[in-house]
């Protein structure tokens, strides 16, 4: 969800920021834990700042899969180059794969960035070469295997900075 046209930043102020933080440790707390982690702000104001933050895009509270955890270990980021006119018809494509876990435009080496989970070495490369190197518009790719990740973007946190600003 980025900013398009005139879309203003949603602007989080401390307990918002304290809510989130909160939330990104157990996505499943109640108002009443946060309330209470908190303590200077009513249950009430809780529920309505996490419904003011999921109903704005600022948040969305979900499980997050551990793909190691169910047999896919392997994780690399693939480049694509894209033929002119097909990036939005090979992005759709691409964001249908099971294996993709991430799909994004990019600017400067390829035109499109995706993560892949694989069960093992040998299934990465015939993802890469068999399926997504073969999708109309794909003019070449570039893997590269990724060892460990140390953040994702579930780990996130709102920068100081962004917090403050206007509010």
């Amino acid at each position: 969800m980025g900013l398009r046209g005139s879309e203003l930043p949603f602007t989080l102020d401390a307990i918002d920021r304290q809510i989130v933080a909160l939330l990104l440790e157990d996505g499943r707390a109640t108002s009443a834990e946060i309330t209470r982690r908190i303590g200077h702000v009513s249950e009430r104001a809780v529920r309505y700042r996490i419904e003011r933050l999921t109903r704005s895009g600022v948040i969305r509270v979900s499980a997050v899969v551990n793909p190691q955890a169910v047999g896919f270990p392997i994780m690399a980021d693939v480049l694509m180059e894209v033929a002119p006119g097909r990036l939005q018809d090979v992005a759709a494509q691409v964001v249908e794969f099971e294996n993709v876990s991430y799909v994004a435009g990019s600017v400067g080496e390829g035109d499109l960035s995706i993560q892949v989970y694989a069960r093992d070495t040998e299934e990465l490369l015939r993802l890469v070469e068999e399926v997504i190197g073969k999708v109309p518009g794909v003019t070449r790719t570039k893997t590269v295997m990724v060892p460990w990740k140390l953040k994702d973007v579930y780990q996130w946190r709102v920068p100081e900075p962004a917090a403050v600003r206007g509010g």
